[in-house]
């Protein structure tokens, strides 16, 4: 659902002032639709001729709603660590936890294997910040062959895709995946740390976007159809975000 015109608004609840995106879709025409991201992030979306005062005022009526949102979403981030990248240390992929095991070698020796249950870093530099940008590196082109074949593969199993659509990777901080006006679907790299079911139900998403440009009844009926079990399947990819999104 990226059919919108940017703007941004502010929303005080006692002494906090909340900032919130907004998200003009012309093909919308009910009332103004809260998101509370999974870190915090608001954006709201709105019929593409309401005015910012009226947009100020919806959000408004459901402060409360908004800022227990955001304070539950920050709470989960609270906790975690940032990673070391150093041996022992746990990663993720597709859902499974492996031990990172960082091993010093020549320059020609590099690589990033799994290993019996290990993510193996061979690298001549062994600083936080090598390893980091090693480890991102290979979640990339891992993320970028594995998204293709399932992208190829829920879009077959879907009526409406005259063909698989064109997808690209980009980090988002709120998003695991979005749709552009084009077609394009984009997809979050760090999203391949999660469990298959969730990659799935984030792609189904996506395509859903291509028929409803928005989160109508419809879209919603076409994402059951999709995938009739999708709503635990988010509820564990939300529950997980914070964990997924840790670098």
């Amino acid at each position: 659902m990226e059919h919108s015109e940017h703007r941004t608004g502010q929303l005080r609840y006692g002494d906090e002032v909340l900032a919130y995106s907004i998200k003009a879709n012309p093909s919308r025409s009910e009332r103004v639709k809260i998101n509370v991201h999974h870190d915090g992030a608001i954006e709201v979306e709105v019929p593409a001729s309401a005015t910012d005062a009226e947009i100020a005022k919806a959000v408004q009526k459901r402060a409360r709603w908004v800022h227990e949102h955001v304070v539950s979403a920050r709470s989960r981030f609270a906790h975690v660590l940032p990673r070391d990248y150093v041996s022992g240390e746990q990663v993720l992929y597709l859902g499974r936890r492996y031990s990172l095991k960082v091993i010093p070698v020549g320059h020609r020796e590099r690589s990033v294997k799994l290993k019996r249950g290990l993510l193996e870093v061979r690298h001549h530099h062994t600083s936080r910040d090598a390893v980091r940008a090693r480890v991102r590196a290979w979640y990339r082109m891992r993320a970028r062959d594995y998204f293709a074949s399932r992208l190829a593969a829920v879009a077959a199993g879907l009526p409406w895709p005259q063909k698989v659509p064109s997808f690209r990777l980009k980090e988002m901080s709120s998003r695991w995946g979005t749709c552009a006006a084009g077609g394009t679907v984009t997809l979050n790299p760090f999203l391949i740390r999660a469990p298959r079911e969730c990659i799935d139900y984030v792609i189904a998403h996506e395509l859903c976007h291509l028929r409803e440009h928005n989160h109508s009844p419809e879209f919603f009926r076409l994402l059951s159809r999709a995938m009739p079990n999708w709503e635990p399947v988010k509820r564990q990819l939300d529950d997980m975000a914070e964990v997924l999104l840790n670098d």
